[in-house]
């Protein structure tokens, strides 16, 4: 296992690594990468990717470090190729998760030759109404510094009824070890997902796709994984039934569908 860091331009960047393996996954996650990033977590973080472990060499990778204001989603795309060429990763299938799903849309249309697979979790093809909601609602919690709403809220967004009345005793501590010292991080990732727009592009991803979703997403909405199942034509899509935003950690057998995904031939 690795907690390494790359340099980008006049910044850096964190990752994580496990495995041995002669394949690459490469693993980009959420908007919470705005509140924590993956460093010195990769003993933390491995745990899902077992069965990863002999076949892959897994890379888990946070945004950078500095990022101007502005910064698009289309942008934190080609830093994130610009990363895994530095890294030697010429070839990768890509798992991305919500806002890193929308990182990993970008990535493969405008780096199809690093993206061999791609696998798109709880995410959308572009900042619809849901997304906008969800967003907007927690950037104006961070303004005002009210960090407890937002994870609540978060919390209530992303998960199903039962896993809310199973772990809402750990909250409180999930509230006091993600406040950070500044939210500038948080409004550059966020902002990013409130201009995004991939549809028009989308017809150029031609790799096999593995579109994966909840039946009741409050973060991204409903009709967003049946959109990118439309408009990128080589694709699957698999629906949790009873899950939402939250399936990627709830459903037991979701990195099982991942790893099966990338073996097949």
């Amino acid at each position: 296992m690795k907690n390494g860091c790359v340099t980008i331009n006049d910044t850096d960047m964190y990752y994580v690594s496990f495995g041995h393996g002669r394949k690459n996954l490469t693993v980009l996650p959420g908007l919470s990468d705005g509140l924590a990033t993956v460093k010195g977590k990769a003993l933390l973080l491995a745990a899902p990717y077992r069965r990863f472990l002999n076949n892959y060499t897994v890379y888990m990778f946070s945004r950078k470090n500095k990022m101007p204001e502005g910064y698009t989603i289309q942008q934190m795309a080609d830093d994130q190729a610009a990363a895994m060429k530095i890294l030697g990763i010429t070839k990768s299938a890509v798992l991305g998760v919500s806002q890193g799903g929308m990182i990993a849309q970008y990535l493969a249309v405008d780096y199809p030759e690093i993206v061999e697979k791609l696998i798109l979790a709880v995410t959308a093809p572009y900042a619809n109404h849901v997304v906008k909601d969800a967003v907007g609602s927690w950037i104006e919690m961070a303004k005002k510094g009210d960090h407890k709403s937002l994870m609540l809220d978060t919390a209530e967004r992303m998960y199903s009824d039962t896993y809310l009345e199973k772990n809402r005793w750990a909250f409180p501590l999930t509230i006091k070890l993600t406040k950070p010292e500044s939210y500038e991080r948080f409004f550059r990732n966020a902002y990013a997902i409130l201009d995004f727009d991939v549809r028009d592009e989308l017809s150029k991803i031609s790799c096999p796709t593995f579109i994966i979703a909840g039946d009741d997403d409050n973060t991204v909405g409903n009709e967003a994984p049946h959109e990118l199942n439309q408009l990128i034509s080589n694709s699957k899509l698999f629906i949790y039934q009873g899950l939402g935003h939250g399936a990627f950690e709830e459903a037991p057998d979701f990195y099982k569908k991942v790893y099966e995904f990338c073996e097949a031939k």
